[in-house]
C-alpha cells in the first residue's frame, strides 16, 4: 500500500471542523479538491464523490462509507473499476487538542496494480489537493469565509 498523508492545525473545535466536513453542499463553494458529495454521511451507504485537484483530472467515484465517528473520522472506500486494479480509502481523522484546536488529518491508502503508474501524478496533483483543500477547510472552520 501507499499512503499520502497530510494534515494541518485548525484554530477550531472538532464540532467545528465536523460541521464544515458534513456540510456536503456547500462544498462546491469553498473546496478545491473534493468538488462534491452526495448521498449520506452514514457507514455502509454508498456515496457520490467529485474529485479534481487543480490542473488535475477530475474523476466521479462511488465509494462506500467506512466511518462516520461524529469529531472525529470520516472515511470511505472506493474503486475503480472491479477490486485489485486502483482501489483507495480516503480517511478525514480530527483529533482535538487540550487548547480548543484541532489536528486535522488529510489520508488517502492505494492498493492495486495501476497504484504504481499513477503514484506520480498521486504523489504531484493529489497530494496538492490534499494541502489546498486542508487550507480551505481551516479558512472555513475558523470563520474566514470569503
Amino acid at each position: 500500500m501507499r499512503t499520502l498523508e497530510t494534515e494541518i492545525e485548525i484554530n477550531a473545535g472538532a464540532e467545528a471542523v465536523w460541521s464544515v466536513l458534513m456540510d456536503f453542499e456547500k462544498y462546491p463553494k469553498w473546496n478545491p479538491f473534493v468538488r462534491s458529495i452526495s448521498g449520506e454521511a452514514k457507514e455502509g451507504s454508498t456515496i457520490t464523490v467529485y474529485i479534481k485537484p487543480e490542473g488535475g483530472m477530475g474523476m466521479t467515484l462511488t465509494p462506500k462509507v467506512v466511518a462516520a465517528e461524529a469529531n472525529r473520522r470520516f472515511a470511505w472506500k472506493g474503486k475503480l473499476g472491479f477490486g485489485g486494479i486502483f482501489d483507495g480509502h480516503h480517511e478525514f481523522i480530527i483529533e482535538g487538542n487540550e487548547d480548543g484546536k484541532v489536528r486535522f488529518i488529510h489520508r488517502e491508502g492505494f492498493t492495486g496494480l495501476l497504484v504504481p503508474i499513477f503514484w506520480p501524478m498521486l504523489e504531484k496533483n493529489t497530494r496538492r489537493g490534499f494541502e489546498e483543500m486542508n487550507a480551505a477547510l481551516k479558512k472555513r472552520a475558523e470563520g474566514k469565509k470569503d
